[in-house]
């Protein structure tokens, strides 16, 4: 162990490291307020005003962090927020968390990461630590950032330390808080490597290196192409029963008494968040470029894609005996995911946007979102009463949220599409599921 790590490890049992946290979303603000939990000095950057707002109201905008939190950590004195990247001339280690979007449907857009790493090159303080986290093909921290921190004179290993660790936060998850998740760190070398297990090991209970930031990349890559290659081939499973006259909730749950060998996965009306469609395209992407192309992965996007144009088919062909645009359907769940406010990637609101063009009266109700304004969707969360419910020719399940009182729906609806199996183990004829 060099001089310099020995010295980074002492700081950090004093407390005395500076962290910044670019990117303040549902990745980073849980990152800086574990830091400031546990006593250091943090600042947050972010160029989104609102995020600002809430937070210098000591107001929490995502599921994982309260109120509370922000408050706790405002009034230890260990947090503050900013807008610019002057404060970096101060930090000891440096954590970038901000989006990675694609620019098409196969082709990644990184230039969030490469204008964030760009107000670092101009301000960061020598010797600092600087760690990736947004989720990026292999490659990029070797080949893209550190080329634009050394553009300046600047040396790795002398003037700076470059790790990437993928993010592995599942929002809304209470089991698994962000602590008990293992953290992976890949470093430019083996210096950069345990400057970063040191930093993450204190605040995260177990810290796992590997050889290098390639590994580290695909580490993330791999977790989410194993995720959407089984959701697309049970999306599948989901059809083909149904085309045969088979329950696959049923063949679901026999399958999984076995206790090897098996691991379930369940079908739905398509995936959102900003990980699982978008994640295993990056590794598509990089692998093509190798000359190499994943089958697996572009087949099981182009599966789960159509499973919203799918759960709207069989919709309508419940209706079949009335005229479409005499037709009207309550969506039940709009968020992507369960008990979590977030609608990036929703599949409901494909399924919305399908049937509006089919010429389908669509609704919604979602207890977490009062209103919907979102590419061409204009329309307010309804209020669910009995003689509300009665008018929707069919009300389609597309997310299941705790809150709703689902027996109460089933009492007062005329027919029920139940894309995720909430009404497992009831037999009714009115209730049709994927």
């Amino acid at each position: 162990m060099n001089s310099y790590i020995r010295e980074f490890k002492r700081k950090i049992g004093q407390r005395r490291i500076n962290i910044a946290v670019v990117g303040l979303g549902y990745v980073g603000l849980p990152l800086a307020v574990e830091f400031a939990r546990k006593g250091f000095p943090v600042t947050g950057i972010d160029v989104d005003s609102n995020r600002l707002t809430w937070l210098n109201k000591k107001k929490s905008y995502i599921t994982d962090i309260s109120d509370r939190d922000i408050r706790e950590i405002n009034l230890n004195g260990k947090f503050c927020v900013k807008d610019n990247f002057f404060s970096l001339e101060a930090a000891d280690a440096v954590f970038v968390c901000v989006p990675t979007p694609l620019k098409k449907k196969y082709h990644p857009d990184i230039s969030f990461i490469k204008g964030a790493v760009k107000e670092i090159a101009r301000n960061i303080k020598k010797g600092a630590l600087i760690v990736i986290e947004s989720t990026t093909y292999p490659g990029t921290t070797e080949e893209v950032i550190l080329p634009m921190l050394e553009a300046g004179g600047g040396k790795h290993g002398k003037d700076f330390y470059l790790c990437f660790s993928p993010e592995r936060v599942d929002p809304g998850n209470k089991k698994f808080p962000l602590r008990e998740i293992p953290k992976v760190v890949g470093g430019i070398n083996a210096d950069a490597a345990a400057l970063g297990k040191l930093i993450y090991a204190s605040v995260i209970d177990r810290v796992v290196t590997v050889s290098n930031t390639r590994i580290a990349e695909a580490v993330k890559l791999l977790e989410n192409t194993f995720r959407i290659v089984n959701i697309g081939l049970i999306d599948e499973m989901a059809m083909m029963a149904h085309k045969m006259g088979m329950d696959i909730w049923q063949i679901i749950a026999a399958a999984s008494t076995k206790p090897f060998g098996f691991m379930p996965f369940y079908p739905g009306p398509g995936v959102g968040g900003h990980c699982i469609p978008k994640d295993p395209l990056y590794l598509y992407w990089k692998a093509k470029r190798y000359g190499f192309k994943s089958r697996f992965i572009q087949l099981a996007s182009e599966t789960i894609n159509h499973m919203p144009v799918y759960v709207v088919s069989r919709v309508l062909s419940l209706l079949s005996k009335k005229k479409i645009n005499k037709c009207s359907v309550l969506i039940l769940g709009v968020t992507y995911k369960r008990d979590v406010k977030d609608l990036r990637k929703s599949p409901a609101l494909d399924i919305i946007s399908i049937l509006q063009k089919r010429g389908v009266g669509v609704s919604y109700f979602d207890p977490l979102i009062p209103y919907l304004k979102f590419d061409g969707i204009d329309l307010k969360s309804v209020q669910l009463n009995s003689g509300s419910l009665k008018k929707f020719d069919c009300v389609l399940i597309a997310t299941d949220h705790t809150l709703v009182d689902y027996r109460f729906i089933l009492e007062n609806s005329r027919l029920i599409f139940d894309t995720r199996n909430v009404y497992k183990g009831v037999e009714d004829k009115k209730i049709f599921r994927l």
